[in-house]
């Protein structure tokens, strides 16, 4: 059992698909979020926010003519919650320097031992150049994609016959572990940006 948070800490979590790094924050701390906010109308993550009597707000990106825009938008949303700080869990867009400079504390998790496979399809392009291990990362998010200031990082073991399926179906309890950890570090001061 992860350790309980320092009194009146509040965090938002930003997510685009089934949400199950949310859930294992909604395990861990379930005090503690404040607000699920994403991109997609249709992803789980609202359905688990809903589930766990938490606000969710939806930003549909279509609506906006600049990615700053959208950003703006869902950072004002954000920040009605009144959040120290905002976890990237499973968020699959970019956050423009218009978010980022509002939230100076985001912590994101990666499915790779950065700085190696940064960006998208990161397992799927670890699996082709035939690495003998892969990992999860949390790192701080920074305006150059997957850049960030590294949190935790830890090692998964790429077996032979791996699918891409399988890989995750390892690196996802290795995600949950570490964002877990991350977020009380940042709350107890053991990390900062």
């Amino acid at each position: 059992m992860p350790e309980e948070l320092p009194q009146g800490s509040r965090f938002a979590v930003l997510a685009s698909g089934s949400g199950s790094n949310l859930q294992a924050l909604l395990d861990a701390y379930p005090a503690n979020v404040a607000v699920v906010a994403g991109d997609k109308r249709d992803a789980f993550a609202f359905e688990r926010a809903r589930r766990a009597g938490i606000p969710a707000e939806h930003v549909d990106p279509t609506g906006y003519t600049s990615r700053d825009d959208f950003d703006r938008e869902l950072a004002e949303r954000v920040a009605a919650h009144d959040v120290e700080l905002v976890v990237g869990a499973g968020y699959m867009r970019v956050l423009s320097p218009a978010f980022l400079e509002l939230f100076p504390a985001v912590l994101n998790v990666h499915p790779s031992l950065l700085p190696e496979f940064r960006g998208l399809r990161a397992v799927e392009r670890a699996l082709e150049a035939g690495v003998a291990e892969t990992g999860v990362t949390v790192h701080f998010m920074v305006e150059e994609v997957d850049a960030g200031p590294v949190v935790a990082q830890e090692a998964v073991p790429v077996l032979p016959g791996e699918t891409k399926e399988s890989l995750l179906e390892r690196l996802h309890p290795v995600e949950h572990r570490l964002l877990v950890r991350a977020v009380a570090d940042f709350f107890w001061g053991k990390v900062a940006v």
